[in-house]
């Protein structure tokens, strides 16, 4: 098969192939005219593939994972996958707890607003929170010293030239991962870009992100801030570049 056929039947785009190629997991062979020619057993491999990072597992699993399942042993692909699975399990209890939590802090607040007598007096600290529930000092997770540095910082990315470095392959593959993370956020458009408040169990994952993102695409500027129990993300880029932020965030706006 050539990969227009094998991107047909296996439902995989073309890009995506591409990109497995370069990262690894999906070897193709070459015609004399340089097409890239693919077996039948690229179907049953591509649908490893998609089990396999629909459990979540990060591509670098994946290949480790992909070099046991060609030996073609079942028993050494559940040995090394179980514990693979087990890690998520954990991961996914754990942020399930958080945001359980973070769900009675807010129940209590608002049966607390229900049970405040409306005054007319000015608003004390009771007013709107019980003491229970007032948020943790904010966190940013990277502080600029003082205001000309800021103003210095906002005057590099504005112009900083609007180009990324990234291919169409590794874009597919970077706007996939951007779109894993910022699931089920809450967005709103700001005047130069987005603001998405996300859980504050992703800010490690979304912070790696964003340092390899401004390799590529230097005009993006991002602002983390930790607030308890939630992440504060804002995304700035020039007006050359609002097509691709967009691209990125558009989805949760």
């Amino acid at each position: 098969m050539r990969i227009s056929q094998l991107a047909e039947r296996s439902g995989v785009p073309a890009t995506t192939l591409r990109f497995y190629e370069a990262a690894g997991l999906l070897p193709a062979d070459r015609s004399p005219s340089g097409y890239r020619l693919y077996g039948e057993d690229a179907i049953e491999r591509l649908a490893f593939i998609g089990a396999a990072k629909h459990l979540g597992l990060p591509l670098e699993e994946v290949s480790e994972l992909l070099a046991v399942w060609e030996s073609g042993a079942c028993a050494e692909v559940k040995a090394d996958l179980r514990p693979r699975i087990a890690a998520r399990i954990a991961d996914a209890e754990a942020r399930a707890a958080e945001l359980s939590a973070f769900t009675v802090t807010l129940h209590r607040a608002l049966e607390h607003l229900d049970a405040l007598p409306d005054r007319s007096g000015r608003c004390d600290p009771e007013c709107g929170f019980p003491t229970s529930a007032a948020p943790a000092r904010p966190v940013d997770v990277a502080v600029l010293p003082g205001r000309r540095a800021a103003e210095r910082e906002t005057e590099r990315w504005r112009s900083a030239p609007v180009a990324c470095s990234l291919d169409g392959d590794g874009l597919a593959e970077r706007t996939a991962q951007w779109r894993r993370l910022v699931d089920g956020a809450v967005g709103r458009e700001t005047g130069e870009g987005v603001h998405l408040t996300l859980p504050a169990d992703r800010a490690g994952a979304i912070a790696a992100l964003a340092v390899a993102e401004q390799q590529c695409c230097p005009f993006f500027d991002f602002r983390l801030h930790l607030d308890g129990s939630v992440l504060h993300l804002q995304v700035r880029a020039p007006s050359d570049g609002a097509a691709l932020l967009t691209e990125l965030f558009g989805s949760v706006v």
